[in-house]
């Protein structure tokens, strides 16, 4: 069950109060990982390189506490686990939102994410994803090796919700590596926790091995 955050102990309450109250309170990085054995991994077996590295994503998010911390009202929530809600492209050039719930076992997680993907992809509409905030937002840019990213934002309704985006992958020096840019929201975790994330991520990356 999610819980309360108990605001008078927590080390960051100071640093919670101060950029809540900015106009745009997310920051974002972009980074760049080495998903060589995932994507080898991939392509001997045909399992979707999306659905692996997306796994290890969320993986890493629900283990770095702060990404599943959400704004209700004045309190700030702490979620048990947050799914993923990615966007899912369709034939006709459009795209809807989906709902994947966490799993830490891939098969599992896999067998949800084809449904939920078959799904939005032969219907119509944007199709909200899940009116909860236990989710982390994703997108795939497969077609762009960016460098940085911004978000279409409403400034009108608080949003706390980590966002991250996924670009084309490379190879460089006969490795693989894919840009990866992340938006958080500064009231709930500060650049350090962001590292940790990528750190996590990277370790989770290289479990997989030919």
């Amino acid at each position: 069950m999610p819980e309360k955050l108990d605001l008078s102990s927590w080390p960051r309450t100071d640093h919670f109060h101060f950029f809540r109250q900015f106009d745009d309170p997310f920051f974002g990085v972009c980074v760049e990982v080495d998903c060589t054995e995932i994507y080898r991994r991939s392509k001997e077996s045909g399992i979707s390189f999306f659905l692996l590295y997306l796994h290890k994503a969320l993986v890493a998010i629900n283990r770095t506490e702060p990404f599943r911390y959400r704004i209700v009202g004045e309190e700030v929530i702490v979620h048990d686990t947050v799914g993923a809600s990615p966007t899912i492209s369709r034939p006709d050039g459009t795209f809807g939102f989906s709902y994947i719930p966490y799993a830490e076992d891939f098969p599992e997680f896999e067998r949800q994410a084809k449904v939920e993907m078959e799904r939005v992809r032969f219907s119509k509409g944007l199709i909200p994803a899940n009116s909860s905030e236990n989710v982390v937002h994703f997108s795939s840019l497969p077609w762009l090796k960016f460098t940085s990213l911004s978000h279409a934002r409403n400034y009108g309704g608080e949003d706390s919700i980590p966002k991250i985006s996924f670009g084309k992958v490379t190879e460089q020096n006969g490795r693989q590596v894919m840009p990866v840019s992340i938006h958080v929201h500064h009231a709930l975790m500060d650049g350090y926790h962001v590292g940790k994330f990528v750190e996590l991520f990277q370790e989770l990356l290289d479990e997989i091995k030919s």
